[in-house]
């Protein structure tokens, strides 16, 4: 997509279109059993947020408003006045600015595994952990591939497979540092609490069972903030769910779009 920076992203499919924002430690090629399965009856668009994957990289901090508004030029390049929108982590707190700042461009919302702000999802020694496996290591002159499979250990559930341990691990092993770094430091400020009470979309929060960052408890407090939202948790996987159990994230997500399209809507 032009502009800049310059966005990676692909689609498949024709429809109602339904986009899939990936989280802090991904890409747009997490969503690969997504966009195969959502193309049968939408249009199903992935992402790779800017200073990711094959996105441009960026000058200055990261900012959660222009992540937003780059999903807003990503929509007008695709001609599309509203989309059903699917973020994971990182994508889902792009997505809580995003429906904040632009409600008319979002059909439906859905939120897996994301938090409104730091503070909530994680206690002091938590966050301290969290710093530590992510900053420290990148500080200190080490290589993303160095950290993988400690960052992996933090986000995976029991039952991953080695064939997903091995889809997160090239994800991370495909990250920009200095990108990642900066995506980091902005998500430790980040806190749109006061956002979620304004958010009138149909919205979704999912859960992982195992999920150890943003536990189903977290995910909780969450749902005291959006009364009107539903909220799901996933059996047996932990942060990364829509790797871990494909066919139960595409069909819980599935019945919910379905439920808030338009033709049904209408």
């Amino acid at each position: 997509m032009p502009g800049c920076p310059r966005i990676a992203y692909e689609y498949a499919g024709a429809g109602e279109t339904i986009v899939f924002l990936h989280g802090i430690g991904g890409n747009r090629s997490n969503w690969a059993e997504q966009l195969q399965h959502f193309s049968r009856q939408y249009k199903a668009v992935a992402w790779d947020a800017r200073g990711y994957g094959n996105s441009d990289d960026y000058n200055g901090p990261c900012d959660f408003n222009a992540l937003s508004q780059d999903l807003v030029r990503l929509l007008d390049h695709l001609e599309v006045d509203k989309a059903h929108c699917v973020g994971l982590s990182m994508g889902g707190r792009i997505l809580m600015d995003f429906c904040a700042n632009y409600p008319e461009r979002v059909q439906s919302l859905v939120l897996a595994g994301s938090f409104p702000s730091f503070g909530r999802s994680l206690g002091l020694e938590q966050r301290q952990e969290f710093i530590r496996l992510r900053r420290e290591p990148l500080q200190a002159g080490k290589k993303i591939s160095d950290m993988a499979t400690e960052l992996i250990a933090s986000l995976a559930g029991p039952y991953a497979t080695n064939a997903m341990l091995l889809k997160m691990r090239q994800s991370i092993e495909a990250l920009h540092p200095d990108s990642y770094l900066k995506t980091l430091e902005s998500t430790l400020s980040f806190d749109r609490t006061a956002a979620l009470a304004l958010i009138r979309v149909p919205t979704l929060l999912l859960y992982g069972e195992f999920d150890t960052l943003v536990t189903p408890s977290a995910g909780k407090q969450v749902q005291a903030l959006m009364p009107n939202a539903q909220y799901h948790v996933i059996r047996s996987v932990g942060h990364l769910m829509n790797i871990e159990a494909p066919v139960e994230f595409n069909r819980v997500v599935g019945d919910f779009v379905l439920l808030h399209a338009r033709a049904c809507a209408s």
